[in-house]
């Protein structure tokens, strides 16, 4: 298993950090599938999502400070991926981090969770620069 993490500043509270998160914008965001249904339950979300040749589950969580989420199921690309997003108070606006942990099953795990891991960071890069530009 590979873990990577990703951070920016936004000058925005974190209230209205939390107001714009959602699990269907988190996923839009990290861009590497489109969301095609939202099913909000009791405790939790199940997104689901995919490409012209894949469909997969994310299942959401809500924190205090953000949402953990993980693919569920053995339908995606990975055999884990499991995230944490926060939002914390700094300065005059908003610490937003996401790690994730992922695991892609396949051997040699050593180079293709370095892979997976690789791609996985630039989702988090992506979607955070996403999630500023619309708080600009």
């Amino acid at each position: 298993m590979q873990t990577v993490e990703s951070s920016t500043f936004v000058r925005a509270s974190p209230d209205a950090v939390d107001r714009h998160l959602t699990p269907e914008t988190i996923v839009e965001y990290e861009g590497s599938f489109t969301v095609r249904d939202v099913r909000e339950r009791e405790d939790d979300w199940l997104v689901t999502a995919g490409t012209a040749t894949l469909e997969l589950t994310f299942r959401f969580e809500r924190l205090e400070n953000g949402f953990y989420y993980e693919q569920e199921g053995e339908e995606g690309p990975l055999e884990v991926m499991e995230t944490t997003l926060t939002c914390e108070p700094e300065d005059e606006g908003t610490r937003v981090t996401v790690q994730s942990t992922v695991h892609m099953g396949l051997w040699p795990a050593a180079l293709t969770d370095r892979i997976a891991a690789w791609k996985r960071r630039s989702e988090l890069e992506r979607a955070l620069e996403r999630l500023a530009t619309d708080l600009e």
